[in-house]
């Protein structure tokens, strides 16, 4: 009975500890809490009840099995227990408490839990799922794990099997038996539960016929669509009080459906719809927060200093402060946080701090300006950017300034509300109409060679070919050069970073722009040695960045580049 209430209380402080904030905690972990504390605390009228029985229940199963992974599982025969820790209780025990007042069925049917790595999450998944194999009273139970490929697959069933294996009381309590992909249960057990219940991996879609009561959905940010997760919820249809876990970190894929079930998730607990099936808890950090603290590995990873160790985080956030290209995958495994590209070119940080939105374009028209086109499809963003050099204490410094254009019926529609701050920032130009009016940008860019002095401007060739024409007519001493997005950008994209970390990049803090250089992946080839810029997610946006680049590439050659510039010049100005 103490070991009970000792699992209550603990539920019971870790609630106080996030609410009071003992424990960090970012908005979604304290919303969570703070449902299950509101809900217990409703009227008659509210449909459901916490029951501390079901919630001991689970609690007190998955302590009775192994650890078998990390150094709790030295090897088989001396494993120790699980001992779950106080938000893991938590997890599991409003998972499975609460309940329907009239039916004692299960309230949740769906849960997502987001965990950086190393947390801990694939026991609370394994344990859920020999649970809902054995003690959930479902007849002839069909536990599957899902996943797009067959590593994934394994990596939650795996985990279960050699708990069973490592735990013959549970067998031998169930009658379980262990195959080499699948655990099945038959009437041998001394809990005399019906046969033909099982547990498997599944790859892509269960064969047919299958009605799965659980499903496990690991890493759900790697799926591009949801055809898996809609398989398995229509396969439920059949059972009672079936569940669908979905556990993961955060990704990059905005555009799939494991954000957009976060999403929906991060709603629910907002209060601005209601789902009392939809139970979930995202471990993060706050979009204020500085993630270069210590204080946000400790907010994000619950785990901290337990299943994943204080010293590996830190040495993992001093190699992503360290290099840009390792920071979105840092923040995506470490601190859960959803980014926008797998591997970022820049240092968004460093990008920052370097914006000083007192810069007025006109207090540089006597320093050399070098311009940058990349010219879109006429229903996308063109950029136009200035690129000033200016010396200071010896050493060059370069200034940005841009202006970015999309037509206005674009800039209108409703999924665009990032574009139409921009543009009453005036960080954003709307031209007439559904297509972009060259004729505006041609203008734009003559009266800055008139007006600037502009020595030369660079042009992608794709697209731009006619347009750079024509302003070559205009303009018959202005250099017209093409700079083609390809490995030819590589050194002028190092010193650039370079540069910047060493405060010698200095911008106007557009948004726009901020925003597009932030999308820029750095697409690798021989090793690292040339990259090129690339989109991270085909939905992102990086002309202006590279528009900046072009002018960047000019500014520092003066020329057209091509190998034997940079392999004969030394364009690391120290």
């Amino acid at each position: 009975m103490t070991w009970d209430v000792d699992h209550l209380a603990d539920i019971n402080a870790y609630c106080n500890d996030v609410l009071t904030g003992v424990k960090p905690a970012c908005r979604w972990e304290i919303l969570s809490v703070q449902r299950h504390i509101d809900d217990l605390q409703k009227d008659e009228e509210f449909p459901y009840i916490f029951d501390e029985s079901k919630a001991l229940k689970i609690i007190r199963f998955v302590e009775l099995l192994p650890h078998v992974k990390g150094k709790w599982a030295a090897g088989r025969g001396t494993s120790k227990r699980i001992r779950l820790e106080l938000w893991q209780k938590f997890v599991l025990g409003a998972l499975f408490g609460w309940v329907h007042k009239d039916t004692g069925l299960r309230r949740f049917r769906v849960a997502y839990i987001c965990v950086p790595r190393k947390n801990g999450k694939s026991i609370i998944a394994a344990g859920i799922g020999l649970y809902m194999l054995t003690e959930d009273g479902e007849y002839g139970a069909e536990v599957y794990c899902g996943a797009t490929s067959e590593k994934q697959a394994w990596e939650v069933f795996r985990p279960a099997q050699k708990m069973a294996e490592r735990t013959p009381a549970f067998r031998r309590a169930y009658g379980v038996t262990s195959h080499a992909r699948r655990l099945e249960c038959d009437k041998r057990g001394t809990k005399r539960l019906p046969d033909n219940s099982r547990f498997e991996p599944v790859i892509g879609k269960p064969g047919d016929g299958a009605s799965p009561s659980c499903a496990i959905l690991d890493e759900v940010h790697e799926h591009t669509d949801d055809v898996l997760y809609e398989t398995m919820i229509t396969g439920m249809g059949a059972r009672d009080q079936p569940m669908l876990l979905l556990i993961t970190t955060a990704g990059n894929h905005v555009a799939g459906p494991c954000y957009s079930i976060q999403q929906d998730l991060q709603s629910v607990l907002e209060g601005s719809i209601q789902n009392d099936e939809l139970f979930g808890i995202v471990y993060s950090i706050d979009k204020d927060d500085d993630w270069t603290s210590e204080q946000s590995l400790i907010k994000a990873n619950p785990n901290f200093g337990i299943s994943v160790g204080s010293d590996y985080l830190k040495a993992r956030l001093r190699d992503a402060v360290q290099s840009p290209r390792q920071q979105n995958s840092f923040k995506t495994k470490h601190l859960n946080v959803w980014v926008t590209a797998k591997s970022a070119w820049l240092n968004m940080v460093e990008w920052n701090r370097q914006a000083d939105t007192s810069l007025q374009l006109e207090d540089f028209v006597n320093d050399p300006c070098y311009k940058g086109l990349d010219l879109s499809s006429k229903l996308d963003i063109t950029s136009n950017i200035c690129v000033f050099e200016r010396m200071l204490e010896g050493q060059r410094h370069f200034y940005i300034f841009g202006r970015h254009y999309l037509p206005e019926e674009r800039i209108q529609e409703d999924n665009n509300k990032h574009y139409q701050t921009w543009e009453h920032q005036g960080a954003l130009i709307p031209t007439d109409g559904e297509t972009i009016d060259y004729d505006l940008i041609q203008s734009d860019i003559e009266n800055d060679v008139r007006d600037l002095g502009v020595r030369a401007l660079g042009f992608d060739p794709w697209g731009a070919t006619q347009l750079a024409q024509n302003i070559q007519g205009q303009q018959p001493d202005l250099d017209v050069i093409e700079v083609p997005q390809n490995y030819s950008m590589s050194d002028a994209m190092k010193e650039f970073e370079a540069l910047l970390k060493d405060g010698r990049i200095h911008h106007d803090g557009n948004p726009a722009l901020t925003w597009m250089m932030g999308n820029v992946v750095a697409k690798e080839v021989d090793d690292g040695k040339k990259i090129r810029p690339v989109k991270g997610d085909r939905e992102a946006k990086i002309d202006g960045a590279v528009a900046t680049l072009i002018a960047f590439t000019i500014a520092l050659t003066g020329k057209e580049p091509t190998t034997s510039i940079y392999e004969t010049r030394d364009i690391r100005f120290l």
